[in-house]
């Protein structure tokens, strides 16, 4: 890999030939804040919060958007860029909700890390505000876009990501919102997939079950493997006094970053369910009953044998279940060949 040398902030640092300015500060470890930027999304250089001073440029440029040379000259916390990003945020906030105690984004909200960081305590720019009904018509996520920022990553990941742009900026100036074509969400082509939940950096967008169940600081993430097919995504199970409150995605994960399916990111209710099957059930008169595992085990295994006496090894099947381990289904073929003699096996999460 070629590297080109710059220096930023009086440093001389390295960084890959064709990386932006926000690349090369962010792999020398010089925090730049951004909004409307995601590593795995285009960057638009919307949001303006991560002007930085470049020498020979006249304006404060983009770091996203601005592609960092051999010999520049950077500067990244001046005054006048510090003055600049404080009034974004300013302009952010004149038309955003201040209802941080009840959001529940609070604690991993990026506008309000930043209006910490800058000082931005309240709407000094008064003027009329935006007032967007609440659409919950999805059965998984609620849009609030009075807090939406118009960063676009929602917009961009449902078309970059997913494939499916179901979304997008409608109306023009002070109207201007991100919605689909003339129908609520829930009306929409929308897959749930919640992608674009992953990458709000506020609480314009927010996955319906976890509303009122927990705060930021108040859950412990676990990062585990998706049970649902074999395609291995990885994600973080959001737990709160030892309860799973819900999903979400995990980044360091190898197959499939933030993004999840339906199933992935929303399918987990069953853990608590009330109607999940937690002892075996055999049929008697009709009826299932509970048993005990000494008595399921026995009824199975006098019937597989009388099968097998009766039809043959082959009259018998084995279906398995990707929310198995690889050593339970390797130990269910196992016994399907070894013991009854049929290859007769099949998996739900085969394609």
């Amino acid at each position: 890999m070629e590297f080109i040398t710059l220096t930023i902030n009086g440093r001389e640092v390295q960084a890959p030939k064709g990386s932006t300015v926000l690349e090369a500060c962010r792999c020398n470890g010089i925090k730049i804040p951004t909004l409307c930027h995601d590593p795995e999304l285009s960057s638009p250089g919307g949001c303006r919060l991560c002007v930085v001073e470049i020498d020979g440029m006249r304006n404060l440029p983009p770091s996203c958007v601005t592609a960092a040379s051999q010999g520049m000259v950077v500067r990244t916390a001046t005054e006048q860029v510090r003055e600049a990003r404080k009034t974004v945020l300013e302009l952010l906030v004149a038309n955003h909700p201040l209802d941080c105690m009840t959001c529940q984004k609070m604690g991993d909200c990026s506008l309000a890390e930043y209006a910490y960081e800058y000082g931005v305590k309240d709407n000094v720019l008064g003027g009329e505000k935006s007032q967007h009904p609440i659409d919950d018509s999805n059965q998984f996520i609620v849009r609030d876009m009075n807090k939406c920022i118009l960063c676009g990553k929602c917009v961009r990941a449902c078309e970059e990501i997913q494939g499916r742009s179901v979304i997008d900026f409608t109306y023009r100036g002070f109207n201007t919102e991100v919605s689909p074509s003339l129908l609520p969400l829930g009306e929409s082509e929308c897959v749930y997939c919640g992608s674009c939940v992953a990458v709000c950096p506020v609480g314009a967008l927010t996955e319906k079950s976890m509303l009122g169940h927990g705060r930021a600081w108040e859950v412990k993430k676990v990062k585990t493997t998706c049970p649902f097919c074999g395609t291995g995504c990885n994600f973080d199970l959001n737990v709160k006094d030892g309860k799973v409150i819900g999903v979400t995605g995990n980044e360091t994960s190898v197959v499939n970053g933030r993004h999840l399916c339906v199933k992935g990111r929303f399918g987990t209710d069953f853990i608590h369910s009330d109607r999940r099957i937690t002892t075996p059930l055999i049929k008697r008169d009709g009826e299932f009953v509970e048993a005990t595992w000494e008595e399921a085990l026995s009824l199975v295994a006098e019937k597989l044998t009388a099968i097998k006496e009766k039809y043959g090894p082959d009259s018998i099947g084995a279906l398995s279940s990707a929310r198995c381990t690889n050593e339970e289904n390797y130990l269910m073929q196992k016994f399907m060949r070894a013991v009854v003699g049929t290859n007769n096996v099949d998996h739900c999460a085969r394609t």
